[in-house]
């Protein structure tokens, strides 16, 4: 009983502790700048001033639709391009499927960090800087070999039994793979595209690289590059982390317990 009262208050503080700068920043988004600079953070008149002038003169929505479009994009390529290569390394046989799968799982751990100044070279010979492609890129890179390994576990874990009855049935791989094993899998595919577009999102280090105009910034970018005429206009910045945030902690919690069944459904060895 005293275990369970101890953990269930280290959740309760690490909670606290992850909620407490998103009520902060909800509640000081209705302060004024004024007020913000000298440190109070409850707006003593709430308005919607901060986000009328975020859309309206900051033109927020142009960030909003880089990112939509480059974590859209890169979500539908991760699943494409990675469903295929999870099933060929979770069912066929080949010689290095292992050392395969490693190398999917090195390239995830690698540091970004290390390869932004070749990334940025290549991209700029390909005249891809500050464009879409030159974003999705660089995310299919990273964001992929998290997609496929995802991917694997769940492949791995349906009854072999199934698909040989389809091939029974005259059925090709490819054919098996797309009317069986996918609508099977449905809710890893949703769980995988789910973490893919947050991490998009979410994404800084590539986007503030690879872009050099506004119009082509992504959310975080342009939140990190907010800047007024005489001062930071922290009302904005913080409505802008608001209008940021909320769509993806809507999803994240909408569907948290579908995350969390796949995640956990594509450890279970089948």
């Amino acid at each position: 009983m005293t275990k369970r009262i101890g953990a269930t208050a280290v959740l309760v503080l690490a909670a606290g502790a992850v909620t407490l700068p998103l009520v902060v920043a909800a509640v000081g988004s209705f302060s004024d700048d004024a007020a913000l600079v000298g440190g109070s953070w409850w707006p003593r008149s709430p308005s919607f001033a901060n986000y009328v002038e975020l859309f309206r003169s900051s033109g927020f929505w142009i960030p909003i639709r880089n990112s939509l479009v480059v974590a859209a994009t890169t979500t539908v390529l991760c699943l494409v391009i990675g469903s295929g290569c999870a099933y060929a390394l979770a069912r066929l046989r080949f010689p290095g499927r292992n050392l395969a799968l490693g190398i999917v799982l090195a390239i995830a751990m690698f540091p970004q960090i290390a390869i932004v100044s070749p990334l940025y070279l290549l991209l700029r010979r390909l005249g891809l800087i500050d464009t879409y492609p030159g974003l999705v890129l660089p995310y299919v890179t990273f964001a992929l070999p998290l997609a496929i390994w995802l991917l694997v576990g769940f492949f791995r874990q349906l009854p072999r039994q199934i698909e040989d009855a389809a091939r029974i049935d005259g059925a090709s791989d490819l054919r098996v793979l797309l009317e069986v094993v996918l609508p099977l899998t449905a809710p890893a595919l949703a769980t995988t595209a789910i973490l893919t577009f947050i991490y998009c999102w979410n994404e800084f280090l590539f986007a503030l690289s690879f872009t050099v105009s506004p119009d082509r910034q992504t959310v975080p970018v342009a939140i990190a590059m907010f800047r007024g005429r005489f001062q930071v206009p922290w009302g904005q910045v913080l409505a802008a982390s608001i209008v940021a945030t909320a769509p993806v902690a809507a999803v994240v919690l909408a569907f948290q317990r579908r995350i969390a069944q796949g995640l956990v459904a594509g450890g279970v060895k089948g």
